[in-house]
Order: structure tokens, then C-alpha cells, then sequence
């Protein structure tokens, strides 16, 4: 008889970068709701909070982003780590965030189609996205919009040649996201620590992503039966774009109605033996099955213009086959 091969017991680890919409907090809730699983699949990993809060290793992981830079780090951390934390490991330069900005924006395209391979990573991109991401205030940071959007030849800005730098705003009149000056005061991600620090931190989180496949496409192609319930007992955590709301936290934003598609699938798949499905969204309305569950959970805010409402609305909608109470027998957080 095969030997079985028990889920590994872990200290929960921090993303190294901030991410809108990351679910760290909800890290309790989504595990007490998952409960232990033998494969987990998140299609719309980000910063990877949900998993980094996973009590245990499992024995298949698939994560999947849209976003190539998002894709590209997290497999370069599980490959290389030594490497993206030396490029990584710099100091906040705005003249630096701008370029480094322009230089990955340029290669977005070109990153995502060699990303298809799924060995490739960039250690260098890695580096410089993280630390960017990290130093960028707001929205947009190798996003391809604004005024760096690149049209396949050059980048254009609002004058329409070559690269339009916009001069952040340096007062008082700087307005919420779209106020560009870099992080000068509090540290966030990466920029917390250097040197040896940084390289233990990002060496931490490449022992974490082993056994993870991180994959880079639409969020469709990891729900498949081939990834979830023919691994046997499957979490599947859906963090998609909301369906509302000015901000967007990964390629595409709430621009689509990925929120709708997401939730229609759930609920399609809900009822499978072998799925346990936890959905993140907002408390709106929508019409629930009376066999799944609304757990809430507090964010850490919401956005200033609703005053931090919307962190009162986020909830997880979970599956009927997901665990009602969380006890440490259900979870087997000791390994006895």
C-alpha cells in the first residue's frame, strides 16, 4: 500500500508587495471554510495572501494570474529567489520609478507570450516590478495605461510622442490614486528590508512555492476538471475583480464581467463531491442558494471615497460542501 503523504504543517508568511483587494485577513475565514483539502486552485492569485495563509502545504497547488508581471514574480521567487531579491534590493528613486516603470511596460507584451512556457521566468523583471509595485502610490504601476501606455512602437502620453512624463503632484493638491509621488514615508513590501533581510524574506517564500504551479492566462483554464476534482478534494478560492468600484487589483480590472461569469460558475459547480468553493465579493444582493453560506469578514478599508463602507460589505459565499464550523480536528492544524 502507497505511503500517504501528509500535509505539512506552516508558519504563514507575508506577500512582499501591497496588493488592492489583497485577503490576508481573510486568511482564518477562507481556511476555516476550505477546511483541509488534498489540491488547492486559486485562479486570481495577486499577492497570494490566501495561500501564504494556508495552514498546511498541499499535495497539488495551481495559482493563476492575468498579469504577467504578477505570474513572472512568483515564479521567479520559487526559482530564483537570490536573483529577484538583488534586483529587488533598491532604494526609493523617482527618477528610477519612472524608468524601470517605462523599461517593463515596454516588455509586458512579449513577457506574457513567453510566459505560455511554463519553466520561463525573468528574475530581473522580477526584481524591478516588486520594487516598483512597493514604491508606486495607487493604482496603474505596469499597468500599460496612463501616461506610459504603450501602442506597440513607442509610449504615448497625452501629447502624443515619445514618453509624456507626468510630473507627480508634490502638495497638497495631489488627488487619491492618481497622485504618482513615490512612497517617501512609511515602507511597504520589499522596501521594509534590505539586504540580507530582503534575500531571507523572498528564500522563505521560494521553500513555500515548491510544489506550486503558477500559471498565467485566463482564470477559466485552472477551474477545468483537470486541475480541481481529479486531484482528488479541491479548494477552490475565487478572488475575482468585484463587479463595481473605481479600483482595479489585476489585468483587466472591473472593466469585464469576469464578477458575474466567476459567480455563475460557482454556482454551477457548487454541488460537485468533491469541491469546496469559497468566493470573495461584495455583500450585494445577489441571490444566494440557501445550501451555501455568507461568512463576513472586515477589510482593512475600504475606499475613502464611501468613507470605508465597502470594507463593512466584504463577505465569502461558500459552497455547500464547505466546512460550517472551524475546530482544530476539522483542520488538523497539530498533524496527530
Amino acid at each position: 500500500m502507497a505511503k500517504r503523504i501528509e500535509p505539512e504543517p506552516l508558519t504563514p508568511l507575508s506577500a512582499p508587495f501591497p496588493w488592492f483587494g489583497g485577503k490576508s485577513r481573510a486568511g482564518t475565514e477562507i481556511w476555516s471554510a476550505l477546511g483541509e483539502v488534498t489540491n488547492y486552485v486559486e485562479p486570481f492569485c495577486g499577492s497570494l495572501a490566501a495561500l501564504l495563509t494556508a495552514p498546511r502545504i498541499h499535495h497539488t497547488e495551481t495559482v493563476n494570474d492575468a498579469d504577467g508581471f504578477v505570474a513572472n514574480f512568483w515564479r521567479a521567487t520559487a526559482m530564483d529567489p537570490e536573483a529577484v531579491a538583488h534586483f529587488a534590493d533598491w532604494p526609493v528613486n523617482e527618477a528610477d520609478l519612472e524608468a524601470r516603470h517605462a523599461w517593463l511596460v515596454a516588455r509586458s507584451e512579449r513577457l506574457r507570450w513567453c510566459l505560455q512556457d511554463p519553466e520561463f521566468y525573468d528574475a530581473k523583471m522580477a526584481g524591478w516590478w516588486v520594487w516598483g509595485q512597493c514604491s508606486w502610490i495607487g493604482t496603474g504601476w505596469c499597468s500599460g495605461e496612463g501616461p506610459h501606455k504603450h501602442n506597440g512602437a513607442n509610449f504615448t502620453g497625452n501629447a502624443g510622442r515619445g514618453i509624456n512624463r507626468q510630473l507627480p503632484h508634490l502638495g497638497n493638491a495631489g488627488r487619491g490614486i492618481n497622485r504618482k509621488l513615490p512612497h517617501l514615508s512609511a515602507k511597504q513590501g520589499v522596501q521594509r528590508v534590505t539586504g540580507d533581510g530582503l534575500a531571507t524574506w523572498v528564500s522563505a517564500l521560494s521553500d513555500r512555492l515548491r510544489r506550486t504551479r503558477v500559471a498565467c492566462g485566463d482564470w477559466g483554464r485552472v477551474v477545468t476538471p483537470v486541475c480541481t476534482w481529479r486531484h482528488g478534494l479541491t479548494g477552490v478560492f475565487l478572488d475575482p475583480p468585484y463587479g463595481e468600484g473605481t479600483m482595479n487589483y489585476s489585468a483587466g480590472g472591473n472593466t469585464t464581467d469576469v464578477a458575474s461569469k466567476v459567480w455563475a460558475w460557482a454556482l454551477e459547480n457548487g454541488a460537485h463531491p468533491k469541491m469546496r468553493i469559497v468566493v470573495a465579493a461584495y455583500e450585494d444582493g445577489r441571490d444566494v442558494p440557501t445550501s451555501w453560506t455568507v461568512r463576513p469578514w472586515r477589510a482593512r478599508k475600504g475606499y475613502k471615497a464611501d468613507g470605508g463602507a465597502n470594507a463593512r460589505r466584504e463577505v465569502l459565499y461558500c459552497s455547500p460542501g464547505c466546512m460550517s464550523v472551524a475546530t482544530k480536528d476539522q483542520l488538523d492544524l497539530t498533524g496527530e
